[in-house]
């Protein structure tokens, strides 16, 4: 698969996120703080505090780092890691909660560590966000959209081959679930869609355009001969083509309509051979002898 060339950022943009990733630290380190404080006013031992510091924030901390760093390198953190970074604060928070002498001092021992799984998923989500921007590639929608794909891949063939029913039917509801979730978070994807109904929509446009304005086309009238086709039968005359023949031999009819001339009528008896007139004139020269020497 083809990915788009890398963007750099510029230095406004630089700015930008140094300023936004500086107080996720800050923060951080402030809860990291209230954590150590709260631990060792109960304990009142610097050890303990720090050790539950470390077991908190400090494991929170590294985690972030690590899909810091992984996100960077344009792969998709680990379940484990992403599992960890909500995890380790929530235990954090649940020591802060147990070690308090009252309910107000168990509500804040219990929020304070909070601050350091939020900085962590900030920063986590900063980074992917600049390596998405500069390079195109989302790793972790693309971990997530192959994981639901094979998901989906597994269910569709049990649905269709497993011998029993109700598995089958359990994996159909299944499948349909997971088709829900394919291409969320996918920018690509969505990119890509985008520009399949954008050619759809300039193909129904100009359909619609070439509808309204198409001129109707006026078929000539029959028995009507362009003049320029004349000369072409008459130069095919001369080169000895037969008209009316095309070349593959087939025999071409023209159809001729033949008016008849104004007071003519159409003779319809057969036509009598003519006869020879000098012959008739003797043979009534001679009858008119005879009739006169008979009248003497």
């Amino acid at each position: 698969m083809k990915h788009p060339p890398e963007r750099p950022l510029s230095k406004g943009q630089v700015a930008v996120l140094v300023a936004a990733a500086l107080p996720m630290v800050a923060f951080g380190g402030l809860g990291a703080i209230g954590t150590y404080s709260n631990i060792t006013s109960v304990f009142h031992r610097s050890a303990t505090a720090l050790g539950v510091v470390a077991a908190g924030e400090g494991a929170t901390l590294v985690l972030a780092l690590v899909l810091v760093g992984l996100t960077m390198l344009g792969q998709s953190s680990p379940a484990a890691v992403r599992l960890g970074l909500w995890t380790l604060p929530a235990v954090a928070s649940l020591t802060g909660g147990a070690v308090a002498n009252t309910v107000t001092e168990a509500v804040v021992f219990a929020v304070t560590p909070m601050a350091m799984c939020v900085s962590a998923e900030g920063m986590g989500l900063l980074a992917r966000r600049i390596v998405v921007y500069r390079t195109g590639v989302d790793a972790e929608a693309q971990r997530r959209n192959a994981a639901v794909m094979q998901r989906l891949a597994y269910h569709r063939a049990r649905a269709a081959n497993h011998p029993d029913q109700d598995a089958r039917d359990d994996s159909e509801r299944a499948s349909w679930k997971l088709a829900k979730k394919v291409g969320t978070g996918d920018a690509q994807l969505g990119a890509r869609l985008v520009d399949v109904q954008r050619e759809r929509m300039s193909d129904g446009a100009d359909a619609a355009l070439a509808g309204m304005f198409a001129l109707p086309v006026t078929a000539p009238a029959k028995g009507v001969t362009d003049g320029p086709e004349q000369p072409a039968i008459e130069a095919a005359d001369q080169e000895g083509v037969t008209p009316g023949v095309t070349e593959e031999g087939t025999q071409v009819t023209a159809e001729l309509e033949t008016v008849p001339a104004h007071g003519v009528t159409p003779v319809t008896d057969p036509v009598t051979p003519p006869r020879d007139a000098g012959g008739d004139r003797r043979r009534l020269r001679g009858r008119h002898a005879r009739d006169r020497g008979a009248a003497q």
